[in-house]
């Protein structure tokens, strides 16, 4: 696929049925607070390119066998990664009551929808609450403020060899592995969030977390 090809949006973004508009900076607008908070999510991965929203009309037959147009919600460009590629995601957000209320209509057009992308070597995924409003969605609200926070480099390979030299440990030893004084631990905490942020220290994001979350280093790099 053409990474430089865009595709829509091919409606206007209007007055959601659940009463909010809005937009995520970098990557677009919502009409619902569930996409809001998919695309918070869209914006924290580092493998996201963009989100294009409401990409493009695709045909499908109504179960009266009408021809009607369906326009998911977005399309999900991620990085070019010649190792390992993903995937484009054509995607739509609905709440699940909304989904059992009207699935009926709805089958046919995500029919359509997830054969369309298999043709295009896409894949189609309806998000739901389920799927959006996890444990990680809360993690990437909060580190989302620290992520462009700028650590000196000679402070972060510092940070980096004490926990690559622990091993797993969760926050809390680090800290006090780093700094004897309370006053200076806390001043650290910042420059710890933001290394878990830009994905120097890993962890499990899927988990709440906490200063008792597991941790550990995923880089050295020189200062």
């Amino acid at each position: 696929m053409d990474d430089n090809l865009r595709f829509g949006p091919v409606r206007e973004i209007n007055m959601g049925s659940h009463g909010v508009t809005g937009t995520v900076p970098g990557i677009g607008d919502y009409e619902s607070t569930l996409e809001r908070d998919l695309m918070e999510i869209l914006r924290f991965d580092p493998d996201v390119e963009r989100v294009d929203p409401q990409p493009l009309k695709i045909p499908y037959l109504t179960r009266s066998g009408q021809e009607g147009f369906y326009t998911p919600d977005g399309l999900i460009i991620f990085k070019h990664n010649v190792s390992s590629p993903i995937q484009p995601i054509l995607y739509e957000v609905k709440y699940r009551g909304g989904f059992r209320k009207d699935w009926k209509e709805l089958m046919p057009k995500f029919r359509a929808a997830k054969t369309f992308a298999m043709n295009k070597g896409w894949r189609f995924m309806v998000y739901t609450e389920r799927e959006i409003r996890t444990p990680y969605l809360k993690n990437a609200r909060f580190l989302q403020m620290y992520r462009d926070r700028v650590t000196e480099p000679e402070m972060r390979q510092h940070v980096l060899q004490i926990l690559w030299d622990l091993g797993e440990v969760d926050p809390e030893l680090l800290l006090c592995a780093l700094c004897s004084d309370p006053d200076n631990r806390a001043e650290m905490i910042p420059v710890l969030w933001n290394l878990i942020a830009v994905g120097a220290i890993g962890c499990d994001l899927n988990q709440p977390l906490t200063m008792r979350s597991a941790i550990w280093a995923e880089e050295l790099c020189e200062a």
